[in-house]
């Protein structure tokens, strides 16, 4: 639906029948917001309303209670001079008079609080009717939802949470074939460093992590939110164990995965537990700076996350310096299989993956471009020509995050981000 953000810019049909359509996915995937649950945000308006309005009403009558009471022996001995004088009235003199008088200019202050209960009669009848219709909205959605235990909702909850993954898995992945505009998130820190956000989560999670530099750092920053990190505000320290080499790191489903300093060993540091929950080496990835991407500052390994998991990038010198990508299990980091890109990665400026494929930039500096591809679904590869507008002139991180869609790069001290456009082949048969 246009209104999710979905974009078709052109289409047509190919010899055999297909439909051939060029799509640009939504920022983030969004649902159509379900009508009981807007149901339930109006009741709890509508609640909350009335329990705003009950508490003015309790101490409005508390009050106005304490007043009758204290002019209660007042209107008694008013109400006993005025029984004598009506027996009597030769004994109602001027000065009698004159204190029947002042006695009632007291009690003039109760007709407006009288006055104020006619009105808070009114609004518990209105109230009242409110609770009537709360209640029957309340239990038209209990009939409704009572047709399933929670067992059932929960197990239907998760299958639509399964079937809406892989839809997104899928409409998510495409060829790259454009990136936008940078635009610009923040300005701070050094020249070199790395900032990311989890690769993983719900969409609620919008925590931002921060890595200033790329040699024996061991300070990570986690802000609550994006804004708190554009304003540098709200943010806790994490100390890690063992320092970082290079820029190549990632936030995987809440921990931190990055290249041990002076080693080709991965580590796996958990945030909530402030824990290493594990450590592996990568058999003959080289270190140190001896195959880091174009613009040093030991870039050596590479990790990266996509649509389809976890992914280390280095070389080796049984590869000659070429870049190997590699699969790599999240829980043992485990190499699960590797391909030989052919492409040397001392010529590279950066690359990232995106659905499986790799792509490269020819340089770190200005007038970069995305110039080399490789498809490990089909273990081939091809020299691309998209634009990459390196705005503050030096790249030291560039990273791809499949949850939100979007480039995260670390430029000359400036934290940007920078929007994809992915090609995608629907078939008429619905398959993608």
């Amino acid at each position: 639906s246009p209104d999710e953000g979905w974009q078709v810019y052109t289409s047509a049909q190919a010899p055999d029948g297909k439909c051939l359509c060029t799509a640009v996915i939504p920022v983030q995937g969004t649902c159509s917001r379900d009508l009981r649950s807007h149901q339930l945000r109006q009741l709890m308006e509508k609640v909350q309303n009335i329990s705003q309005s009950m508490e003015v009403l309790d101490l409005r009558t508390y009050r106005d209670l304490q007043y009758v009471r204290n002019t209660e022996s007042l209107m008694k001995g008013l109400d006993s001079r005025l029984k004598v004088a009506a027996e009597s009235q030769k004994s109602l003199n001027a000065k009698s008079f004159q204190e029947l008088k002042d006695k009632m200019t007291e009690l003039l202050p109760l007709l407006p609080v009288l006055d104020q209960y006619k009105s808070d009669t009114r609004l518990i009848v209105h109230l009242k009717e409110e609770v009537r219709n709360l209640s029957g909205s309340l239990l038209a959605i209990q009939e409704e939802m009572g047709a399933y235990d929670y067992e059932e909702l929960q197990q239907r909850v998760l299958m639509l949470e399964a079937r809406l993954h892989a839809c997104m898995q899928k409409l998510g992945c495409g060829k790259l074939t454009g990136v936008s505009n940078p635009i610009t998130i923040r300005a701070s820190g050094s020249r070199f460093g790395s900032w990311m956000t989890d690769t993983m989560t719900p969409s609620a999670d919008t925590r931002v992590w921060y890595m200033d530099g790329y040699y024996k750092g061991r300070r990570v920053l986690e802000f609550r939110t994006l804004n708190d990190f554009v304003t540098g505000q709200n943010f806790v320290q994490h100390l890690l164990p063992h320092p970082w080499a290079g820029t190549g790191h990632v936030v995987f489903n809440g921990s931190l995965y990055y290249n041990k300093y002076q080693s080709n060993i991965a580590v796996k540091y958990h945030f909530r537990s402030r824990s290493v929950l594990v450590q592996r080496s990568l058999a003959g990835a080289g270190y140190n700076n001896t195959f880091p991407y174009s613009w040093g500052g030991f870039s050596d390994i590479d990790f990266m996350v996509d649509e389809n998991g976890l992914w280390a990038v280095y070389t080796t010198n049984q590869n000659a310096g070429n870049i190997v990508v590699s699969r790599v299990d999240p829980q043992t980091l485990e190499v699960l299989r590797s391909w030989d890109t052919g492409y040397p990665k001392r010529s590279a400026g950066e690359s990232f993956m995106i659905c499986g494929t790799l792509y490269v930039t020819n340089s770190h500096l200005a007038g970069a471009k995305i110039y080399f591809a490789y498809y490990t679904n089909t273990s081939s590869y091809e020299y691309t020509d998209i634009p990459f507008h390196n705005q503050y002139s030096h790249i030291s991180m560039l990273d791809y995050n499949p949850r939100e869609r979007v480039l995260y790069t670390w430029n000359n001290g400036h934290q940007v981000i920078y929007n994809v456009t992915l090609f995608h082949v629907i078939k008429t048969s619905g398959e993608l």
